[in-house]
């Protein structure tokens, strides 16, 4: 009695972490519209800015670079933020800057746009640094 009492205890048993397994293996279902998943080119800007430029200065560079959305018609998105990570490993870029592109086409109207242009003549006399990370997503 104990032993078939035992064999259906680790049955059950069994059964019930194969079904436990399998719920955590299944993936949620995701619907998503076709229109909504076209691929975007993502343009990331970081700066590392002069210690000689003050608050002024940098300001006046976000306010250039934010305007630049309503100038060139290319860009389909634009965000920005200030560094806050903790790990310490920025290695002096505080400012981020996030492009949005339709297409590759769209970034090469942007990069040599007068608009662009003028932005960089703004930061320039205050950037030390500048890295650049096009991606598709």
């Amino acid at each position: 009695m104990k032993i078939k009492f035992l064999l259906l205890f680790t049955s059950i048993l069994i059964c019930s972490c194969v079904d436990k397994k399998n719920e955590t293996d299944q993936k949620p279902e995701i619907t998503t519209n076709t229109k909504e998943m076209t691929k975007q080119l993502r343009h990331v800007v970081l700066f590392k800015f002069k210690e000689s430029s003050t608050p002024a200065d940098i300001k006046e560079v976000e306010t250039a670079f934010g305007k630049l959305p309503s100038e060139i018609k290319e860009i389909k998105a634009y965000e920005w933020g200030l560094n806050n990570s903790p790990e310490g490993l920025n290695k002096g870029f505080t400012h981020c800057f996030l492009v949005t592109f339709d297409s590759e086409e769209d970034r090469a109207v942007y990069l040599p746009h007068p608009s662009h242009k003028s932005f960089v003549d703004v930061l320039s006399p205050h950037l030390d640094d500048v890295l650049v990370v096009d991606y598709w997503n």
